[in-house]
């Protein structure tokens, strides 16, 4: 069934780039904090070694993820296999919250496509992965990405992004401060 390994293999980075969509969990540190847990989609993804992955975060309805890791950057990263092969990776590590300007920034932003609204990245360096059957995890045919986001960044416009930042993402749901309100990429 399931086992724990100290690196990405490449039977699992293989089942990693198959995958449309991928779900990211994250908790602050406090007892009766909320754990997040948030759905991912697009061409947001991208392995970068046996223990490094990192994902472009767009502008949402909120920011959870950035101020979980900038608190104490635990992050949990789970691909599940919703086509004809069952299966569950999840990736455990410590995540980063890397933003525009930073050194990284010049090297991670241009392995990813251009999205309006791009936010941040989060850089997970990973501890250990674990795979599961995934026996239980329903079939299903993927229709498409839906191009919602996207469409909704670029209507506001990079300054209407900006001030929905200021506005809705800037704190957790806990009160955590979060980064990624001063800036927005809009191609």
């Amino acid at each position: 069934m399931g086992q724990i390994l100290s690196a990405i293999t490449p039977q699992q980075a293989e089942f990693i780039r198959a995958q449309p969509l991928y779900f990211v969990a994250s908790a602050p540190r406090a007892d009766d904090g909320h754990i997040n847990l948030s759905p991912k989609g697009l061409d947001s993804f991208r392995l970068l070694n046996a223990n490094s992955v990192a994902y472009l975060d767009l502008t949402g309805s909120g920011n959870e993820t950035a101020a979980h890791v900038t608190e104490n950057g635990r992050i949990t990263l789970m691909f599940c296999g919703f086509g004809e092969q069952p299966g569950i990776v999840r990736l455990y590590g410590k995540g980063r919250v890397v933003r525009p300007g930073e050194p990284e920034w010049g090297q991670l932003r241009p392995l990813f496509s251009a999205f309006p609204g791009i936010r941040q990245i989060i850089h997970v360096q990973v501890q250990h992965t674990q795979t599961s059957c995934g026996f239980g995890v329903p079939q299903m045919d993927l229709v498409g990405q839906r191009d919602a986001l996207p469409d909704w960044a670029r209507r506001k416009g990079p300054e209407g992004v900006l001030d929905y930042q200021r506005r809705k993402n800037a704190f957790s749901i806990d009160g955590l401060p979060a980064p990624g309100i001063d800036t927005v990429e809009q191609p």
